[in-house]
């Protein structure tokens, strides 16, 4: 097993930032930054979600944050794997709060391929900036943003947050703590166990085994999903039986 230093061994607070992301990328690039740096900030102004979506949280009632993860050897062809560990540890912090508050934790799944719902509902986004050296990765900025304690949020979103779902305030340094601990349990079994985070991954994907409304090529398409393939490509079956295996650049759900 290669030895890392523990994720959230330095957690980095920040009033205000423009993106997480953006402030462990120069730290990274001025090697400032190692393994497991974790950096949270109680206002984020210019966050960014998936595909150059805003992604927006109320200051101090939301967490914005990165986990900083510099492999010593980790192939880049498997990047995707990362982002399973990196979906499997924000839906056990979401999951974890809904236990305690006495809901069902199963109506916590992630959607493809990184979006992490309570019922059909969006609480938690990820995006993650990989950077490569050859054939090997570099350096990945996991960037987290979930909705704890913000309330009225608008109904186009289609999202909800932890006190919506719980009815009690979360405080985000605990929340933080969690996740870093979900996210080294998952990069520990990435690193020697990865096939079992494709299996827990797949057990965990919102609308499995159950037709949905998508778009393919930009025309309707219906289909179930059956897991996810090494590239990060959906797998899904449609309606004659076929199943194919379809990347973001194709393939979305409707909703």
């Amino acid at each position: 097993m290669e030895s890392y230093p523990t994720i959230g061994h330095r957690v980095i607070q920040l009033p205000s930032v423009d993106s997480t992301n953006n402030y462990a990328a120069t730290g990274i690039a001025r090697q400032e930054l190692r393994h497991g740096t974790a950096i949270m900030a109680f206002e984020q102004t210019a966050g960014k979600g998936q595909r150059g979506r805003e992604w927006s949280t109320s200051a101090g009632l939301d967490l914005a944050a990165s986990l900083v993860l510099i492999p010593e050897d980790f192939p880049a062809v498997e990047q995707f794997n990362l982002a399973k560990a990196a979906a499997l540890a924000v839906h056990d912090v979401v999951a974890d709060a809904m236990d305690k508050a006495g809901r069902n934790p199963i109506a916590v799944r992630i959607k493809w391929p990184n979006d992490v719902l309570i019922d059909r509902n969006k609480v938690a986004g990820i995006l993650i900036v990989n950077e490569l050296h050859g054939h090997r990765l570099a350096s990945a900025i996991v960037g987290v943003g979930i909705n704890v304690n913000s309330t009225g949020l608008a109904r186009e979103l289609i999202a909800t947050s932890l006190i919506q779902e719980t009815r009690v305030p979360h405080d985000l340094r605990q929340l933080l703590d969690l996740l870093c601990a979900r996210m080294e349990h998952w990069w520990t079994l990435l690193v020697n166990e990865p096939d079992v985070v494709s299996e827990r991954y797949a057990e965990r994907l919102w609308a499995r085994n159950r037709f949905s409304d998508f778009t393919l090529d930009g025309a309707e398409f219906n289909a179930r999903p059956l897991g996810v393939d090494e590239a990060g490509r959906l797998i899904v079956e449609d309606e004659t039986g076929q199943v194919a295996a379809y990347g973001l650049e194709r393939l979305r759900f409707q909703r």
